[in-house]
């Protein structure tokens, strides 16, 4: 199996690229700064095109990318919201829609979203990656039904001890839940591969306060706000 993972400098994607390396893979990583063998360095804001020219045929597209933003809405800046759409959202499903049609042509393949769970349901003061995250759990959804023949996976990660939050600028001060092991999340993605499931969320618990908020919307809110 040939695999491209995004977003692979650090965090779930490096973790990811390793573990389906130690599986007998052949990894193509790319992220902004990463560097070493298969490695393409590129921002998939710019660069989409160079990345799928370099990559080539792939088996497996693991869509992991992207960038947090933390704070009130109405206090954003100018521009992010565009940043932040552009790279969460617009890079990945351009990337996605240059190496599809090799997948569809050999009647094999498969693309993975990481997600989060605030694509699942809102969180405060991260109204526009909530929608980021969201958007990306739409689109698999309906490119299920257009490319039966490739398997589509959407993960939701939870609180997930990387940089990311440091990255964005406002580090991670709740108690509970506690961060988790990027492994975690990287071992479990490769299992949803290979048993062909559509969604998955990590930790697993995290499933129930989400298909909960699909049910009941309204008393999810009450308990988001008692307690977070």
């Amino acid at each position: 199996m040939r695999a491209l993972v995004t977003g692979a400098s650090s965090g779930i994607g490096a973790v990811t690229a390793d573990v389906l390396a130690a599986k007998g893979a052949t990894v193509l990583r790319t992220g902004r700064t990463i560097t070493g063998p298969s490695s393409f360095a590129c921002d998939l804001a710019t660069g989409v095109s160079d990345l799928a020219s370099w990559a080539g045929d792939i088996d497996l597209l693991v869509l992991n990318a992207g960038i947090g933003h933390a704070g009130p809405f109405a206090e954003m800046e100018p521009g992010k919201i565009a940043e932040l759409f552009a790279v969460n959202v617009v890079a990945q499903l351009e990337l996605a829609r240059a190496l599809l049609p090799g997948m569809i042509a050999r009647g094999r393949g498969h693309l993975v979203l990481v997600s989060s769970i605030a694509g699942a349901m809102g969180v405060a003061d991260e109204a526009v990656y909530s929608a980021t995250k969201a958007a990306l759990r739409a689109f698999a959804d309906a490119l299920r039904l257009e490319v039966p023949a490739i398997g589509v996976t959407v993960v939701h990660p939870g609180v997930i001890d990387t940089p990311f939050f440091d990255r964005r600028g406002t580090p991670y001060t709740r108690r509970r839940p506690r961060p988790i092991p990027a492994v975690s999340v990287a071992e479990a993605l490769v299992a949803a591969v290979e048993h062909h499931r559509a969604e998955i969320f990590v930790p697993s618990w995290l499933r129930f306060p989400a298909r909960i908020n699909g049910a009941l919307p309204a008393l999810v809110r009450v308990f988001q706000r008692r307690f977070g």
